[in-house]
């Protein structure tokens, strides 16, 4: 697909896309499959990533013995009525969502497909996570729905991989991409500006490390300190400074610069929860901090793929 950006139309957002593909509004209604992690029960980890939660960024809503049916139910009838949309997305987002039997993933994925204002799949997951049996699952919901498929990297630095207890390196963050690149899936990246340690020159080196891969879209997170977690602690000894808000939109619009103008943009901060916060507090005014990243696109008079290099071909 060519997609031509301008300051006027600085980055290829998920509403263009879903335009582009859907033709109207589609809400993703969050699902919490009660699912686990391989770097929290032992197979790669204990403990989680640094800045995990103990739900994993879930609802809690399967402790509370909510159905998948019920929950796309209950998330319908809020942000249905509150953004006037008539067609959803099932994110499974809690921990990793295809970390567990075949059989069982393909039940969760299945039962949320039968919703009939469902037009599709968004599976977060982790890179190390993934089969080739998977895959040709997926790729056959694709025949007939979107299938996102939302793979963790965070950071194409290994050393800071490792301070976050990530449990896996770039290279298999690259070997996923090209597993799931030409299967009818659109796959797209996880990563977090502000991570410990590392500078503008790691952060930028990671928009060119996606930008090498067969990638299609990407969410940026800003670093954000949630409660009962190691970052916490880091953050309560002085060992650790979250970004302030011009340091972050500023290297946002540079690290948007080197992405191919195809990729589209899913996210451009994180959506943390009020009270789980810890630091830093100016990422709850959402709508200013949109805002502000629009102004400094157009204050730059920059874009999406300004100064992306695409690979010659050998």
């Amino acid at each position: 697909m060519t997609v031509q950006l301008s300051p006027k139309t600085p980055y290829y957002s998920l509403n263009a896309y879903l335009k582009d593909r859907v033709g109207e509004r589609v809400q993703k209604i969050t699902l919490d499959a009660g699912l686990t992690c391989p770097n929290r029960d032992g197979r790669v980890g204990w403990g989680g990533c640094i800045y995990c939660n103990p739900r994993g960024s879930g609802t809690g809503a399967h402790a509370q013995g909510h159905s998948i049916t019920r929950q796309l139910a209950d998330g319908m009838a809020h942000v249905g009525k509150r953004y006037g949309a008539r067609k959803f997305m099932a994110y499974f987002q809690s921990f990793s969502n295809t970390y567990a039997p075949l059989e069982k993933l393909c039940r969760l994925y299945e039962e949320a497909l039968a919703h009939p204002q469902v037009v599709g799949l968004s599976i977060g997951t982790r890179p190390d996570c993934l089969s080739p049996e998977l895959i040709k699952l997926l790729s056959s919901y694709s025949r007939t729905h979107l299938v996102w498929l939302e793979l963790g990297l965070q950071s194409a630095q290994d050393r800071t991989l490792a301070l976050i207890n990530r449990g896996h390196d770039a290279p298999c963050f690259a070997r996923a991409a090209h597993l799931t690149a030409g299967q009818g899936l659109h796959v797209l990246a996880h990563v977090i500006l502000g991570l410990p340690q590392e500078g503008k020159a790691e952060m930028l080196a990671t928009a060119r490390f996606l930008s090498s891969l067969p990638l299609d879209g990407v969410k940026i997170h800003l670093l954000y300190v949630i409660r009962q977690t190691p970052l916490a602690r880091m953050f309560a000894q002085g060992a650790y400074t979250p970004l302030r808000r011009e340091a972050y939109i500023e290297l946002l619009v540079d690290f948007i610069e080197l992405l191919p103008p195809q990729m589209v943009i899913h996210r451009l901060t994180g959506d943390p929860h009020p009270h789980e916060l810890v630091e830093p507090r100016w990422c709850l005014d959402k709508t200013g901090v949109l805002q502000q990243i629009k102004e400094t696109f157009g204050r730059r008079r920059t874009f999406q793929g300004r100064l992306w290099q695409p690979e010659l071909p050998a």
